[in-house]
Parts: structure tokens; sequence; C-alpha cells
């Protein structure tokens, strides 16, 4: 009896060897197919280390965006400048020192259109269906890296736009006080406006109308400030515009408490602030076209040199960043060689003149100063928990049959002659995208919306149409800013 329950145990034993003799063979068969090495390698090949002379470079941006950067650099090692970029956002544009009305108030003249860099690539054909790729480093995922769950729950840059008689949202004859005369196209002789009737509808969820007492009411003791170029004066004076209604209205002029003067004769003021009153609410400008610092290296001569530090944020926000409750980045259309040239500014990193030749491309320095300035902002916000950042993607340009000084023009009034609709999953505009990928920065993303609305650029009506040049980047105001604006609205 006892035997036989020996022999039951040995059988039973040799059954779970013979077993696991079976899978160990199918599982080596596998293996020789597919080894697991091989799985766990490919992993480690996508962590590609850049190479020396990028590292030291690179050290003032994050893990991810340096090997993203490295990865175009190793695509096209020896490519020419022109060349390598042409796909770019923006490309280089050989072109003058822009002109602007001097004015002793806030009131200036539209900037020369032939000033700025080429827009997104392919304009005059480009689909809204279809992403625009800056280079071939593949696509960035489309994230709205919100704060707040409300604004997670909404991607605002899909959707369409739609008819809507209440606009526009305030009269451009009656909002002189704030507006540029050149942006404002009712004081033209252009005579359609058919572009001022359109509203954009996100696709899966409603943005809700702008009331501008509402708002003001949400701001109540905050600070909004916008720095960039002069895309971002365009969306300061809308939000002015949309706040006031072009009414006159008991507005302080704060703009000394940040330093905020220009003064008589200057060709450029360097921005503004108001406050009103019934809120406490301040609204501000500042101008930074390259989003970097900018140092004269001989501030006694006029005509001095410009330290450009790529890696550092301007000194604007360092002094003054505690005071905002809310912030709006953009930057884009001065990042080519004739604005470099024309500004005398020289690349700087880590408080020394630029050797790196690849980030002496244009289309590098571009990226890699964008990268570091979300970078920056990024880190500072635990310090500022009540600062709310967004970065607005680049506002596309339209010249059609040539450049800004080769007869390019914008004359289209057609709305939504290339479609209404966007449904891309990706931005259009990839470099700020992967910027703010994985820190707290908002996206406020209207390049593809903006990309179908040619019809609201100044076009011939522009302060350079007697010679011939159009102005097929800025917007007429009202306009396509004033949806920026209510898109800031509902993320903020």
């Amino acid at each position: 009896m006892k035997g036989g329950n020996v022999y039951r145990a040995k059988g039973k034993h040799f059954t779970f060897t013979l077993l696991a003799v079976i899978c160990m063979t199918i599982f080596l068969l596998s293996y020789e197919k597919k080894p697991l090495a091989t799985t766990l390698f490919s992993y480690q090949d996508q962590l590609i280390l850049p190479a020396p002379d990028v590292i030291q470079v690179a050290s003032h941006i994050s893990e991810d965006s340096t090997k993203s950067e490295e990865q175009r650099f190793r695509e096209s090692p020896n490519v020419p400048e022109e060349t390598q970029y042409k796909t770019e956002p923006q490309a280089s544009v050989e072109n003058a020192e822009e002109s602007e009305d001097k004015s002793e108030t806030h009131k200036t003249k539209v900037e020369d259109a032939g000033n700025e860099d080429k827009s997104l690539p392919h304009a005059s054909s480009a689909l809204n269906t279809e992403p625009v790729a800056e280079e071939s480093s593949g696509a960035v995922e489309y994230d709205m890296n919100s704060a707040s769950s409300e604004a997670k729950a909404c991607d605002y840059a899909k959707g369409r736009w739609v008819v809507d008689n209440r606009r526009p949202l305030y009269s451009g004859f009656k909002c002189k006080q704030w507006l540029s005369e050149m942006w404002a196209c009712r004081l033209t002789q252009r005579p359609d406006f058919g572009y001022e009737s359109y509203k954009w509808q996100p696709k899966d969820c409603d943005m809700p109308d702008f009331e501008r007492s509402a708002f003001l009411k949400r701001m109540q003791d905050k600070t909004l400030a916008f720095v960039g170029d002069s895309l971002g004066r365009q969306q300061f004076q809308s939000l002015m515009c949309m706040v006031t209604g072009g009414e006159e209205s008991h507005i302080q002029d704060v703009g000394r408490e940040y330093g905020l003067t220009t003064p008589h004769g200057a060709a450029r003021p360097n921005g503004w602030a108001f406050r009103f009153p019934e809120t406490n609410t301040t609204i501000l400008y500042y101008w930074s076209s390259c989003l970097c610092d900018l140092v004269p290296l001989n501030p006694e001569e006029p005509h001095s040199q410009v330290a450009m530090h790529l890696d550092r944020p301007p000194s604007f926000l360092k002094h003054f960043l505690h005071h905002f409750d809310v912030l709006i980045l953009n930057t884009g259309h001065h990042w080519n060689r004739g604005k470099v040239n024309a500004n005398r500014w020289v690349m700087y990193i880590d408080g020394k003149p630029n050797e790196n030749r690849r980030l002496a491309m244009i289309g590098n320095a571009k990226n890699f100063t964008i990268h570091s300035i979300a970078k920056w902002v990024d880190s500072q916000l635990p310090s500022h928990p009540r600062l709310k950042a967004l970065f607005r993607t680049l506002s596309p340009r339209h010249f059609f049959n040539g450049e800004w000084n080769t007869g390019g023009s914008c004359e289209i009034t057609t709305p939504l002659a290339r479609g209404s609709e966007v449904n891309q999953n990706e931005s259009s505009d990839q470099v700020v995208a992967s910027a703010v990928r994985g820190t707290k920065i908002n996206l406020l993303d209207i390049t593809a919306l903006s990309q179908l609305r040619d019809e609201g650029h100044i076009s011939r009506y522009s302060v350079k149409a007697s010679s011939g040049i159009q102005d097929c980047l800025h917007w007429c105001l009202p306009g396509i800013p004033d949806t920026w604006n209510e898109i800031l609205a509902a993320q903020v």
C-alpha cells in the first residue's frame, strides 16, 4: 500500500518534470525567433545620448527636449541652413528693419509685414486636416497640458468656424483708444468685413461667450501679461477692446509700475500696462520678440551690438513674474537672419558668444530658446502657485504668389475658402507643443484654426501698401485674435 503511494508520487513528479521540459523547449524556440534581449535593447536604442558638443549647449533645456533637438541635428548634420529649415513654421527671410510711426501714446502703426519670416510650410495649399510637421523628427502628440480639469476636458484647437451674427465683439471705430490705427481695418479703405462674422466652435464642448464684466470679475485683483512680438501686441490690443467694448473708460495707465515707458520719439514701445479700477484688474504687454535676454554690449554706443542670451529669460520676466497671475508667451516671426543682422544681435550661451555651429543656425537657435524659456517658466511655477502660464502657438502668415518683397499678396476676401474645420490630433506648431509637454504650462493652440482664415489679414490696406507691400502677417481687428482671447478666457 505504501509502495503504491510512492510510485504514484514519483509518477506525478515525472509528469510535472516532463511538462516543465516541454514549456522550456517552446520558450527557447520562441526566443530564437525574437530574443528578449533584442526587445530590451530596442528600448535602450531610443535613449540616444546627444553628441558631446551638444550636451553643454543643451544643459538649459529639459532632457526630453534635448533628445528631440539632437535627433533633428543628427538627421541632417551637413545640410545648409536654408535647406535644412525650409519646412519650419517660419523660415529665414532676408528682410529689412521694420518701421513704425513714432508716438507718445500707446497707439502705433502696423509693423512692416515683410519683416516677419515665413509662415507654416505650404501655407497656400495646406489642408486643415493635415498637421504641419516642422521637421522629419516625428509628430508631437497634441496635449493641452492644462492645469485645470475643465481645460483638459476640452480640446479647443479642434472644431469649426460658424457664422455668428452677434459679431464683432467690439467696434473698430470706437476702439481707437486702444487699437493701432492700421490694425483697425474699418478705418482703412477696405470695403469688405465678412471676416468679422465668424465664431470658433470647439468640436466636443461649448466655449462660453466672452462677457467683459464677467471676465473682469474673474480677473479681480489679478494681472494678466502678454510677453512676445507684434502678434502678441495684437492679442493684447484685441483683449483691451474686448474688455472695454471699445468704449471710453476710466482706465489707469500703470506702465511705469512695470518700467513700461515709451520715450518721446522712440521707434518702438517696450510695452503698456492698464488697470481697471472697478476690479483692480491689470492687463499689460511687454515687447520681447525672441523671449530671450537682450543686453547691449556697449550701452554708451547707440549702434552697439546686442548680446542675445538664448538660455536666459527676458530680464522683465525675472523682475516682474511675481506680480503676474496669467502669463501668455509667444515668439516665432523674428527668428530670421534679416532680423538678427538688422538688430545687431549676437548669440550668447552661458554668458559667452556662441561657438556651436549647429546652434548658430536660426532654426536651431529658435527651438533651443523656446525650450529654454518654457523650462525656466515651469521651474518658477512652484514658487508662484497662483500663476497660470500659457504658450501661444505660431500665428500663420498667408503670402501667396510671392513673398512680402516679391509681390506676395493675400487679397482673398471669401471667408473659409479652404475649409472651416480642424480635426487633427496634433498641434501644427510642434516646437511649442513639445516645449510645454510634460510641464505645467498650458498650450494656447491657435495655429491650425487661424490657418483657415487667410481673408482676415490687413492685406493691401497696410501702411506699406503704397510701395506695393502687403501685410499678410498681421490681422484686421476686430478679427482672428479675438478668438485667441476667447480661448484664452476659457482656459484661465
